[in-house]
């Protein structure tokens, strides 16, 4: 177990060092210039060189990299030009507004994804079943701002029942703002989790062991849920592990639709904007926590499965 923690943080601290290297780089290929960005079209030229000093931005990109990564390992995501705000302290403000919505929309998703994967696998080819499956490929195939777009009309506008925008006032008004968005997000994910459940469960129940239990007269459901279910849990939890960006990219889509304060807000206005150090630090940051959550997904499924272990490294 020693040798797969020590293994699986190499290669996550691998994934780090090349997206801190691969969104530098990508952040001084955006068209535009900053510095008419932060001081408007009417600047004088002198205006604008004195900002890209101030900036450091009038230095060579390989200068700019060894500056940025001196920054990054004592602590300096840099400062956002527009209001000279630290990009830490913003991302302190943002990011757990993203992750409360993540945890919100992955939790209701798993509960419920599992309740009908259930359902479909305790009967196979009925009604039940079909109707899973149908609304399981319908979700699947929504792309995340469609169902968001479909939620803010019909929530907020048509029935009125909930708030359009932003994360309110007091822990009932935030939980009545987090609804829409939540939903937003979860909505594949009920899909893709009430299939891989459905075949798992179905491919369990026909195992040996559960043929000599429903001999001894205890019943499919009983065994399903006391048994089977443990075991066809764990590819949900592969599926979440590796659906993590897709989670995350969703949140973007739902905290812009919904005018939502987060990470994705965030990262969105300063590509807009070409605020290089806010878009690097946003970035970084969802990176960092999409591969800290990567790790741990990856670690519980080998406690939980021995069987995993070292896969893929021998």
């Amino acid at each position: 177990m020693l040798r797969v923690v020590g293994l699986r943080l190499a290669l996550s601290v691998g994934i780090v060092l090349l997206v801190v290297f691969v969104l530098f780089v990508l952040s001084r290929m955006l068209s535009g210039d900053p510095a008419t960005m932060a001081l408007g079209p009417r600047a004088t030229q002198e205006m604008r060189e004195a900002f890209a000093v101030e900036m450091g931005l009038d230095r060579s990109v390989p200068v700019q990299f060894v500056a940025y990564v001196r920054g990054l390992l004592s602590g300096d995501l840099g400062a956002d030009f527009l209001s000279g705000r630290p990009v830490l302290v913003m991302i302190g403000e943002t990011l757990p507004h993203t992750i409360i919505l993540a945890v919100a929309s992955i939790s209701w998703a798993v509960a419920l994804g599992v309740l009908v994967g259930v359902q479909a696998a305790l009967h196979p080819g009925d009604w039940i079943d079909r109707v899973t499956a149908l609304t399981s490929v319908a979700l699947i195939a929504l792309p995340p701002f469609v169902i968001g777009i479909y939620i803010l009309i019909l929530g907020a506008i048509v029935l009125d029942w909930f708030p359009a925008s932003g994360l309110g006032e007091g822990p009932v008004d935030y939980l009545h703002h987090l609804v829409l968005p939540s939903i937003t997000v979860g909505s594949a994910w009920v899909g893709y989790i009430a299939r891989i459940v459905r075949a798992a469960l179905v491919e369990e129940l026909g195992s040996p062991y559960v043929r000599t239990a429903t001999a001894f007269g205890l019943s499919r459901r009983r065994i399903a849920m006391r048994q089977c279910l443990r075991i066809a849990i764990l590819p949900v939890i592969t599926l979440i592990a590796g659906g993590i960006g897709f989670l995350l990219s969703s949140s973007v889509f739902a905290e812009v639709i919904f005018s939502r304060p987060g990470m994705g807000t965030m990262i969105y206005d300063a590509v807009l904007t070409r605020n290089y150090a806010v878009a690097q630090g946003g970035v970084l940051a969802a990176t960092i926590m999409f591969v800290a959550l990567t790790l741990a997904a990856d670690l519980t499924i080998s406690a939980l499965d021995p069987r995993t272990r070292l896969q893929g490294f021998r």
